[in-house]
């Protein structure tokens, strides 16, 4: 893979990348609330494509323990950099903005926190907590970082019931040293693997981005150790250059290529996958786990 700093910012996407931008009184209402709460989402800070959509759906991924992250992931655009101390408030903060979006399925994921002894897994606890507290019958999916394998962690976030159970593994094994260099392939695996042991009523789902430089057979091994986890959720999306600092794309990778993979994945005995250029690892979250209930 050539270096970010050597290979110029890709400006030309194909047609299957551009889409209108949808605005109205609901995105400004969920921006409005989201400000007003002092609270983070995914949306903004990872500069997802969907955020307009989501927001004009009145959905967002509550992003949790500050804007700042302990790793430097070279396909991310959160910042990396010393954390704020956790705020004991925000998880009650979180709840209310919760309660005020009406929403039923909520999506809570986090920077990594390797500055913390259970790297935030009781804030992640706190947050499940205080949503149920307010709304009972929602439904909870957790993104969670991988704790630095800290299995007691992970045992924390879990007895707070999540509906879903979400790590993403982001790419192929042999990337990660250039994709995301603070994070281990196998650790990632055993957390999925782990979860489903502790907690096996409890679905676990992951996520990878294309057109970072893996080959077709590489992804399908990657898949197939995920499978093996028992992981039943599946999200493959089109990685998007966030600035000329952050990782080039080596590849847009066509939306029939995308379905393919789908198709392959359910052939594993993936439940659920969501494969198209858009999609992202909580992007119409609520559709794929209901959907797995039926």
């Amino acid at each position: 893979m050539t270096d970010a700093a050597s290979k110029p910012l890709l400006t030309r996407k194909p047609d299957w990348l551009k889409r209108r931008l949808p605005t109205g009184e609901a995105f400004n209402q969920v921006r409005e609330l989201i400000e007003a709460g002092k609270l983070h989402t995914v949306c903004q800070e990872a500069k997802c494509p969907n955020i307009w959509e989501c927001y004009s759906h009145r959905t967002a991924t509550f992003l949790i323990m500050g804007e700042r992250c302990t790793r430097n992931c070279r396909f991310c655009s959160v910042s990396p950099g010393q954390p704020e101390p956790l705020d004991p408030d925000e998880p009650g903060r979180v709840a209310e903005a919760v309660e005020r979006m009406g929403l039923k399925y909520v999506v809570v994921t986090s920077v990594t926190r390797d500055d913390l002894p259970d790297g935030g897994a009781a804030h992640f606890a706190a947050t499940i907590g205080e949503i149920r507290r307010r709304l009972p019958e929602a439904e909870i999916e957790v993104l969670i970082p991988d704790f630095q394998g800290d299995a007691a962690a992970l045992e924390t976030v879990l007895r707070a019931r999540p509906n879903v159970l979400n790590h993403n593994l982001e790419t192929v094994p042999r990337l990660y040293s250039q994709v995301r260099p603070q994070a281990d392939y196998r650790r990632s695996l055993d957390l999925l693997r782990r979860s489903r042991a502790l907690a096996p009523s409890i679905p676990t789902k992951s996520g990878l981005m294309l057109g970072l430089g893996e080959k077709p057979d590489e992804l399908r091994q990657t898949l197939l150790d995920l499978r093996e986890t028992g992981c039943r959720i599946l999200t493959l999306g089109q990685y998007l250059q966030p600035s000329p600092q952050h990782l080039p794309v080596e590849a847009y990778v066509p939306p029939d290529d995308f379905e393919t993979w789908r198709k392959a994945a359910l052939q594993m005995g993936f439940a659920e996958v969501a494969s198209a250029p858009f999609v992202r690892s909580s992007y119409h979250a609520k559709e794929s786990f209901r959907a797995l209930k039926r």
